[in-house]
């Protein structure tokens, strides 16, 4: 008794639903007991031509009449450190035994490192065993532009000694940029880890190269920030005995 009645309900609510309704409903439910279980979860994708997403070439090209406005803004003069003073530790130019500094000094017959405001003369091709001087003195004569500086794998490397400046200046600068002379030298790994060690990013580039983003970067960020140390551009590697 209680199975008819809920077989009556449920035909009395079915036909009391729209036609459209009802149609939608059985096609519907015959569907889903058509389509196996499996295919239930397929989605798809539609993809857009790549045709639709070009841009269309403008109608014309004419901007109108040129404007005779003077306050129009000249990016080929806009220098935003104009107004900045270079430090007087900039580097002037580049000779082939040294360099001229923006202080007036020159300084020949070595090369320099610019660290903190200050120039130090630097001769990194010097070794501890040689004494320092002509070799009419007894010395190698290594004081001059010429010395060695490349090791068995032609890599610019440099002894723990050369950098004792770099050991003593506290605050340490933030970025060392390295001028190998007239080209640009890979140095040596074991160079690159001890002066990572100190804290220092390193930029390695030719000495000319070198000497003209050391001008930028003191002047924008300051000489507490970045240091240079430069070997001239005349600079000649000696050959191998």
């Amino acid at each position: 008794m209680k199975r008819n009645l809920l077989c009556c309900s449920r035909s009395f609510s079915y036909s009391l639903k729209p036609t459209s309704q009802r149609l939608s409903i059985s096609t519907t439910s015959r569907r889903v007991a058509s389509i196996p279980s499996c295919r239930a979860s397929i989605r798809c994708l539609h993809t857009t031509r790549p045709a639709l997403l070009q841009s269309r070439p403008p109608k014309t090209r004419d901007r109108g009449p040129r404007s005779d406005e003077d306050t129009q803004t000249d990016f080929s003069a806009l220098d935003v450190l104009r107004n900045t003073a270079a430090p007087a530790t900039s580097i002037d130019a580049c000779t082939s035994d040294g360099f001229a500094l923006n202080n007036q000094m020159r300084i020949t017959g070595c090369g320099l490192i610019l660290i903190g405001g200050e120039a130090f003369r630097w001769r990194p091709w010097l070794q501890e065993s040689n004494k320092e001087g002509t070799a009419a003195e007894g010395g190698a004569g290594d004081d001059a532009m010429t010395g060695r500086l490349l090791n068995a794998k032609n890599q610019w490397e440099v002894q723990e000694s050369a950098w004792g400046v770099l050991e003593l200046v506290y605050p340490k600068p933030d970025l060392l940029i390295i001028g190998t002379g007239p080209n640009v030298t890979p140095i040596a790994p074991a160079v690159r880890k001890y002066l990572n060690g100190l804290g220092l990013r390193l930029e390695i580039q030719d000495t000319r190269n070198a000497a003209a983003q050391f001008n930028l970067l003191a002047t924008e960020r300051g000489v507490g920030q970045v240091a240079a140390a430069l070997i001239p551009i005349g600079w000649a590697e000696k050959a191998k005995p």
